[in-house]
């Protein structure tokens, strides 16, 4: 049948090894998962999980041996950092228990969950949703995904973020509220999950600002670090 308008791209993204490359449903986020960073936003203890989406073509990303160059968004002047742990769905699911929930991985890769602050901010005090502040073209960057067979033991990862040189960001992932296998449960419960959804699983405290010229690099221990340079 044919379009009455052009058709949209897939969003894809490269994966480690493979000529193939992951093709993006969904994005998927969760909110405050590290009790440092929850007490950073003014939360404490271990709340139900919340989540936020963004659309698929927010996802964006460079060649693997290259940074990724990226404009400065629109509207904001107080654009935050929030390196975070993506997970890829390779089998989808609904009702997937998290004791089930490593079968329906694909791979992993280093995001950066973008924030125009101020708009959050702002929507917050209004009481207004803040997907304009959440899901903005090109606010969901990252890395080359790295099959789960590669990754190795990825609960005993590292993750950091680096502002031009200085660590920012610091933590394991072993110290997320709800971890990888629980929040495929909760988020299975919500949705159907389908291949292609990606899932970033939250950040750790140190989140700031970023500014024109800016050049920062999210790492994962075991996968790809992923750069970005603000212009």
């Amino acid at each position: 049948m044919p379009y009455a308008v052009p058709a949209p791209a897939i969003t894809t993204i490269p994966v480690d090894g493979q000529s193939a490359a992951f093709p993006v449903h969904r994005i998927y986020c969760v909110g405050r998962n590290y009790e440092d960073h929850a007490r950073e936003m003014g939360e404490t203890g271990r709340e139900s999980p919340f989540f936020f989406l963004k659309p698929a073509d927010a996802a964006c990303h460079g060649a693997p041996e290259n940074a990724l160059e990226l404009p400065y968004p629109s509207l904001t002047s107080n654009l935050h950092h929030e390196v975070e742990l993506v997970v890829a769905i390779g089998i989808g699911g609904s009702n997937i228990a998290a004791i089930d929930a490593a079968h329906h991985i694909f791979g992993y890769a280093v995001g950066l969950d973008l924030t125009r602050r101020d708009l959050q901010n702002n929507m917050k005090k209004q009481g207004r949703p803040w997907s304009i502040a959440k899901a903005f073209d090109r606010s969901a960057p990252l890395g080359t995904i790295t099959p789960k067979a590669q990754a190795g033991d990825i609960t005993q990862a590292s993750i950091s973020l680096e502002l031009n040189g200085v660590t920012r960001q610091s933590s394991t992932i072993d110290k997320m509220i709800w971890n990888i296998a629980e929040t495929i449960e909760q988020l299975s419960i919500a949705w159907t999950l389908q291949p292609g959804d990606l899932i970033f699983t939250g950040t750790p405290s140190g989140v700031g600002p970023i500014v024109r010229g800016d050049a920062v690099r999210g790492h994962v221990s075991g996968l790809r670090d992923l750069e970005v340079h603000f212009r």
